[in-house]
C-alpha cells in the first residue's frame, strides 16, 4: 500500500490539524503527519475507484456554465420573490428521467440542480433513473425537464461516460 493513497486528503487532514491547534510546534507537525498518513490508509478500503473524467476541459466548461446559471437563477428567483404575486407562483415537483450511469455524474447533476436557486433535487428512485426535482416556479414543467437533460445531463455524459 502506498504511504499516501489519497494525497489530497492527506494534505487537507494535515493542514486542518495545524489550523485547529493554531501553532507550528514540532509535536503538532508530527501529529499532523501521523493523521495525514494513518486516516487515509485506514479508510482506503472504503473509497470507491477514482471517477473517470474523459475530458478535463469539458469539466471546466461545465463548472463555468453552472456558475453562470447560478448567477442568472439568482436574478430570476429575486424577480419571482420580489415582484410576482404569490398566487401566480407555480411551484411543482418534476420527475426527470436520467440515463447517467456514473455515480459521480449523477451526484454532480443532483448537486447542480440543488445549487441553482429556484430548484432542488428532492429525491431519486432506487435504480437512479429518475430524479425528483422541486421548482419554485414551473409554468412549463416539461421545458424545465428538457433543459436539465440537454443543458446538464448531456454534458455530464460527455465528461464521465
Amino acid at each position: 500500500m502506498k504511504l499516501f493513497p489519497h494525497p489530497v486528503l492527506s494534505l487537507l487532514l494535515g493542514l486542518t490539524w495545524l489550523l485547529l491547534v493554531g501553532h507550528l510546534k514540532l509535536g503538532s507537525l508530527v501529529l499532523a503527519l501521523i493523521l495525514a498518513i494513518l486516516i487515509p490508509q485506514i479508510t482506503h478500503a472504503y473509497w470507491p475507484a477514482a471517477p473517470r473524467v474523459k475530458s478535463l476541459p469539458r469539466l471546466l466548461a461545465y463548472v463555468a456554465l453552472v456558475v453562470w446559471d447560478v448567477i442568472l437563477a439568482n436574478v430570476a428567483v429575486a424577480k419571482i420573490v420580489l415582484f410576482m404575486p404569490r398566487d401566480r407562483i407555480q411551484s411543482r415537483f418534476i420527475a426527470v428521467p436520467i440515463t447517467l450511469k456514473s455515480p459521480e455524474a449523477i451526484a454532480l447533476l443532483a448537486g447542480t440542480i440543488t445549487m441553482t436557486p429556484g430548484t432542488v433535487t428532492a429525491d431519486m428512485n432506487g435504480d437512479a433513473s429518475v430524479l425528483l426535482i422541486h421548482s419554485l416556479h414551473a409554468p412549463d414543467p416539461d421545458a424545465i425537464r428538457d433543459e436539465i437533460l440537454t443543458r446538464y445531463e448531456a454534458r455530464l455524459k460527455r465528461i464521465f461516460e
